[in-house]
């Protein structure tokens, strides 16, 4: 069984930069998509950024695009999410998720496509 946990939240200022860990362990995520949602409070769980097994391929929501970036590095089991320019917006619960495996296409983007989940980490940006 695939477990996944998240590490790197924390209260920052708009403007700063955060990049967030997720580490897997009972099982490789190297042939999962990978994925990143993030829910902040009174709303509901939202798309942030997606990567394919291999790294090839990797999308992001409108809202983080150009500031965000996902990135995997499959020898150490690992998926990451860079932050920048971070704005007050951005504050929530950022959960990583794991898609089936293997699976050597592409992405989603729908959140019931996805398998194995963190507990997540808090992100706060104040202004």
């Amino acid at each position: 069984q695939v477990q996944l946990v998240e590490s790197g939240g924390r209260s920052v200022q708009a403007g700063g930069s955060l990049t967030l860990s997720c580490a897997a362990s009972g099982g490789t995520v190297n042939r999962n998509y990978m994925g990143w949602y993030r829910q902040a409070p009174g709303k509901e769980r939202e798309f942030v950024a997606a990567i394919n097994w291999n790294g090839g391929s990797t999308a992001y929501a409108g809202s983080v695009e150009g500031r965000f970036t996902i990135s995997r590095y499959n020898a150490k089991n690992t998926v990451s999410l860079t932050m920048n320019n971070l704005e007050p917006e951005d504050t929530a619960v950022y959960y990583c998720a794991a898609g089936p495996s293997p699976y050597y296409g592409d992405f989603y983007r729908d959140h019931t496509r996805y398998v194995y989940w963190g507990q997540g980490t808090q992100v706060t940006v104040s202004s």
